[in-house]
Order: C-alpha cells, then sequence, then structure tokens
C-alpha cells in the first residue's frame, strides 16, 4: 500500500510540475516572440510579467463556455479533456533512476500515445459540425499520419541498435558518445517530424489562421481552448525532453539536462518567429518523398551495424 501511494504521489508531483512548466513556457514564448517582433511581451502582471500565464489561466477557466447548437456536444466537450489526458499521460515515460515510471516498453508506450492523440484532432474537428474546423482536423491527420511513419521508423532503427524499448537504456548507451554525432540527419529529421506532430510552425496546418480562420479549434472557447493550449504545450515539452533523451546523452540525473530540454523548447518558438509556413503539398511530399526514405536508411544501415559487431564478439 505504501509503495501504491507513493507511486501516485510522484505521478500527482510530476503532473503539477509539468502544468507549471507549460505555463512558463507560454510566458517564454510570449517575450522570445515580443523580442523578435521588436515589440514588448508580458511585462505588466507580476514582476517582468512573470504571473500573466496564471492571470490568463483564471480569464480562461472563469469565462462563459459557449457551444454550437448544432454540435455534437458530448464529444465536442470532452474531446480537448482527453487530448490533455493524453499529454500527460505520456509523461509517465521520463525515466528516472528511481524506477518509480520505468518500464520496458516505453518506446511502444509512446508510439501508442501519439496515435491516439490524432483521435482527440479529429473528434475536435468534427464534433462542432463547422467545415473550418473539419478541413482542420482532417489536415491533422494526415499530417499527423504522415509523420509517425518516419517516427516510429527511427524508433525502430534505436531499438534495433541499442536491443530494447526501455527509456534509461539511451542512458547507458551514450555514456561515451551522443547519438547526435553518430545520427546527425537523423536528429534533424526527428526534430522537424517533432514540429509536425505537435502542429507548430511552419507545419501548422491544422491551425492555419489565413485560410482556416483558427483550424479545428475554430469553435472552442473559454475552458476548452485553454485545454487544447496546455495539451499542445506539454507536448511540446515532452518531445523537447525525447530529443534530449534520446540524442543529447539522456543523463535524466543532471541539471545539464533540463538546460538542453529549455533550449530545444526555445528552438521551437525561435522557429515560430522566423520561418513562414509551409504549402501543404510541400509538406506531405517532405514527409514520404524525403524522411521515409532517410529513415529507412539508417534503419537498414543501424541493423547492419548491430550485425556486424555481434560478429565480432562472436
Amino acid at each position: 500500500m505504501k509503495e501504491v501511494l507513493n507511486i501516485v504521489l510522484v505521478n500527482v508531483l510530476l503532473v503539477l510540475l509539468v502544468m507549471v512548466g507549460v505555463a512558463f513556457l507560454t510566458l517564454l514564448e510570449r517575450s522570445v516572440l515580443g523580442y523578435i517582433h521588436f515589440r514588448k511581451g508580458p511585462n505588466s502582471v507580476g514582476f517582468v510579467g512573470i504571473l500573466q500565464p496564471f492571470s490568463d489561466a483564471v480569464k480562461l477557466f472563469s469565462s462563459e463556455q459557449v457551444f454550437p447548437l448544432i454540435s455534437n456536444y458530448i464529444v465536442y466537450y470532452f474531446a480537448p479533456v482527453f487530448g490533455l489526458f493524453l499529454s500527460l499521460l505520456i509523461w509517465v515515460l521520463m525515466p528516472y533512476v528511481s524506477g518509480f515510471n520505468s518500464f520496458e516498453l516505453g518506446l511502444i508506450f509512446f508510439l501508442c500515445c501519439t496515435s491516439l492523440g490524432v483521435y482527440t484532432v479529429m473528434i475536435a474537428g468534427w464534433s462542432s459540425n463547422c467545415n473550418y474546423s473539419l478541413l482542420g482536423g482532417l489536415r491533422a491527420v494526415a499530417q499527423t499520419i504522415s509523420y509517425e511513419v518516419s517516427l516510429a521508423l527511427i524508433l525502430l532503427s534505436f531499438v534495433f541498435l541499442i536491443g530494447s524499448y526501455d527509456m534509461l537504456m539511451f542512458k547507458c548507451y551514450q555514456g561515451w558518445m551522443w547519438m547526435l554525432w553518430l545520427s546527425l540527419p537523423l536528429s534533424l529529421v526527428w526534430l522537424s517530424s517533432c514540429l509536425a506532430e505537435t502542429n507548430r510552425t511552419p507545419f501548422d496546418f491544422a491551425e492555419g489562421e489565413s485560410e482556416l480562420v483558427s483550424g479545428f479549434n475554430v469553435e472552442y472557447s473559454a475552458g476548452g481552448f485553454a485545454l487544447i493550449f496546455l495539451a499542445e504545450y506539454a507536448s511540446i515539452l515532452f518531445m523537447s525532453m525525447l530529443f534530449c533523451l534520446i540524442f543529447l546523452g539522456g543523463d535524466v540525473d543532471s541539471l545539464f539536462f533540463y538546460f538542453k530540454l529549455v533550449f530545444l523548447s526555445f528552438f521551437f518558438i525561435w522557429i515560430r518567429g522566423t520561418l513562414p509556413r509551409f504549402r501543404y503539398d510541400s509538406l506531405m511530399y517532405l514527409a514520404w518523398s524525403s524522411y521515409l526514405p532517410l529513415s529507412l536508411n539508417y534503419l537498414l544501415f543501424f541493423l547492419g551495424l548491430k550485425v556486424f559487431f555481434f560478429s565480432l564478439l562472436v
């Protein structure tokens, strides 16, 4: 009973810390975008605007929730809740050395959670019975499925190399050299696929303001919009953590790991402030004609490398 209570407390603490991290990531984004645009970001609420995220949360969750009369109300209401639940559930993969949440099939669990995330966006776009949100949801589904193929092949490459689905093994195998130096092109593919998975610039077609108003979340307001917003930024933090874990050493028990995580999160914001949105056909061409062959080539390369070293040992 004591062990179960301990695990529950650790998971609750993890969720709370992720939510606080999301709050300050939104503040960081608004401040960085302010500097990029040569204007002031949030600087009035609290000391240098540090309480602005909490003020926004109170404002959104205390506002009246409106919904279209022709919407499918139940699924329309619960789609953002389920999306945030998945974005927080996936954080149990963070490999603690203490072993609270670490389990051997972590990479498969990651692929399952990211695949389920497609359904939340699709249901959110369909349930409001709005043409703009439906088009945004369809775009998000096609985009996410396309880039999940590359992500799965990249993870499979490292499964062949490491011989395990456990996240902690990445730390063991990067004791002498980061995976970044062994597979630099693959790390760039992973990083841009993460941008597409989280619907961030330049792959934000599901929320294309110029042609779809606001995409799949156009009918959401108040608390529903806040939950979609929180789910997106929790996913950004998790993808940054996963990149650091796979390519940048994976030393979770080191303070330097969290500096790398913050820099990767800053990179997401930096991309948003500098790059324009792609054309949709360019997005699909990039996924199927460039990233897929590269991922398959690295898969065969890592498989051959593993067979070569195994033959030397035998």
